[in-house]
């Protein structure tokens, strides 16, 4: 199945063409004009995709795009624009933007593209752990133990999935605030704190412990003599 995608641009000429390419192209595609309306229509069509440009009235692309990754990493993002200085792509890519397409571009190598990245997607998609007897279902967001599932939040996933891809190792504060909030400050740092508890308590499994070391990081471990 294509993916579904938000077209955030006020170019109307350009948009209409590329959003009839698209659509002949068999993509579902909605379209808004500038950041503040596209929010409004990414949380009511919830697509796979936003393509987003960044000189724009209102709300600019970057504006948008940092509201959305608070919440959500996993929509993937590409900024198309004219805007093509080293600063403004470094700061795409620090606002967790997946790719930085230089206007103009040939609508092919775009669908290229969008194809090659929902392709490699579905390759690492339903991707399970087995911690313990708990199943994590990073796709999900998931855990199930018990016959019982709880979903977890975005940023409790992206924490849990980088404590389970370093199983019985220590996993540094740091990196853990780098890759799920993009910094280290104190805020970001309490927040941590809170979302470990919050999973702790999610945790269901008598087998799995996060143990913290202080100053240092967490570590996940299961038990195995423990496991019903």
């Amino acid at each position: 199945m294509k993916p579904k995608i938000l077209l955030v641009d006020d170019d109307v000429r350009n948009s209409v063409l590329l959003r009839r390419f698209l659509e002949a192209e068999g993509f579902i595609v909605n379209y808004a004009s500038d950041g503040f309306n596209g929010l409004s229509e990414y949380a009511s069509c919830k697509p796979d995709l936003i393509l987003l440009d960044i000189n724009m009235p209102v709300m600019d692309g970057f504006e948008m795009a940092e509201h959305i990754r608070k919440n959500d990493r996993r929509t993937v993002i590409f900024f198309l624009t004219d805007r093509t200085e080293k600063a403004d792509r470094l700061k795409g890519f620090a606002l967790r933007g997946n790719d930085y397409i230089s206007k103009p571009f040939y609508p092919e190598e775009l669908v290229a593209r969008i194809n090659e990245r929902f392709e490699s997607r579905l390759i690492q998609s339903n991707k399970e752990y087995h911690i313990g007897a708990t199943l994590f279902h990073l796709d999900l967001s998931s855990l199930t133990y018990g016959g019982e599932t709880h979903t977890l939040s975005v940023r409790q996933s992206e924490i849990l999935h980088i404590l389970a891809e370093n199983m019985d190792n220590l996993v540094d504060r740091d990196f853990i605030l780098s890759a799920v909030w993009g910094d280290t400050s104190y805020s970001n740092s309490l927040a941590l704190n809170v979302q470990i508890t919050y999973l702790r308590h999610l945790i269901e499994d008598p087998s799995i412990t996060i143990t913290s070391v202080k100053k240092r990081g967490y570590i996940l471990s299961a038990d195995q003599t423990k496991t019903e």
